[in-house]
């Protein structure tokens, strides 16, 4: 187990770092360059024109370990891998029209809220249903860090909680990609953490796709890490949502996201807290931007450092997690 998660990771790690080298200088040459917000740091103006849509990057890699390592889980009829897969890559081609129409319009709007909601909520659903009818779901939500916890729910209230859950994650993750490297190191920790808690539970095919996860977010890092050459605009950060909410579904603890994605939810509470107290305040702000990861730029904290302080956070408390988890239920 522990060798073929490693071949995941390298394998994905290369192949992504490969794809790299020849998309980058692709997307330049085609003009693929982000539009950067209006409303944002002033200072990443300078950013305007970064090659976007670098998440194509890390699926390729995703999808060679996957497909390459994947086969005997596939024969044995556990398609769990390829079902988390799938899924990202319905949210990867919503984050492509998203990416299709800024880069059309020249600037940062693309699809509109209610088109986004509506495409996301029905990806939920799919992927929740497919779940469900391979008999790799069940309604009953593990509790972490207790013993053998377990909510049950009925159906119908699974579902509406699932769709939430998943639908919630995804633009999570899409709000905190916002600085280079961000996204990608804030999430590292959590594919590293399913990687391990799937090896440790003997479930090798969503191990299997942590650890290629990890690997092609690693390779990803190299092109965007500050100052980025490359980012990995709505395709990488709806397919990165994706995969990491999938992911802990097929492993049947969705209820661990909470520590797992505590930057996540941190990241989304600045921005609705910021908006509804400017709405009720008539014009008063609690941030000096919003989201978070703005509010410290804009109170003199560098790119990398807020980079190695929110992945720091990440990976203590996807330590945290995998022992909650592993003591819970897993031992």
């Amino acid at each position: 187990m522990i060798v073929k998660l490693l071949w995941a990771f390298v394998g994905s790690l290369l192949v992504t770092t490969v794809t790299g080298i020849f998309l980058v200088p692709y997307l330049r040459k085609k003009k693929a360059g982000q539009s950067i917000r209006e409303d944002g740091p002033v200072w990443h103006m300078g950013k305007s024109g970064t090659p976007t849509m670098g998440g194509i990057m890390f699926i390729a890699g995703i999808a060679f370990s996957i497909v390459v390592g994947g086969i005997g889980e596939a024969a044995a009829g556990d398609w769990r891998h390829f079902i988390i897969f799938a899924f990202s890559i319905i949210f990867a081609l919503i984050g492509f029209l998203d990416d299709y129409e800024k880069l059309k319009k020249k600037q940062n709007l693309g699809l509109t809220a209610i088109q986004k909601f509506a495409l996301q909520l029905a990806a939920a659903v799919v992927l929740v249903l497919l779940l469900r009818l391979e008999g790799h779901l069940t309604t009953r939500l593990y509790v972490p860090f207790f013993h053998d916890v377990f909510i049950d729910l009925p159906d119908w209230l699974y579902f509406i909680f699932a769709a939430f859950v998943i639908v919630g994650t995804v633009n999570a993750v899409n709000i905190t990609d916002g600085i280079d490297g961000l996204a990608a190191g804030v999430s590292l920790p959590v594919a590293i953490c399913y990687a391990v808690v799937a090896g440790v539970w003997g479930l090798s095919s969503v191990g299997l796709f942590g650890a290629a996860l990890a690997g092609g977010l690693t390779g990803f890092l190299i092109f965007n890490f500050y100052p980025a050459k490359i980012f990995m605009g709505d395709t990488g950060s709806l397919f990165l949502g994706g995969a990491i909410c999938a992911t802990a579904f097929a492993l049947n603890m969705p209820l661990a996201l909470v520590p797992l994605g505590i930057v996540y939810i941190v990241e989304t509470l600045s921005d609705i807290i910021q908006v509804t107290y400017f709405k009720l305040s008539h014009g008063k702000r609690v941030f000096k931007m919003a989201p978070l990861h703005h509010h410290l730029e804009m109170s003199g904290w560098g790119e990398r450092r807020i980079f190695t302080v929110f992945t720091a956070i990440s990976a203590c408390f996807s330590i945290l997690t995998f022992f909650g988890v592993w003591h819970g239920f897993g031992a």
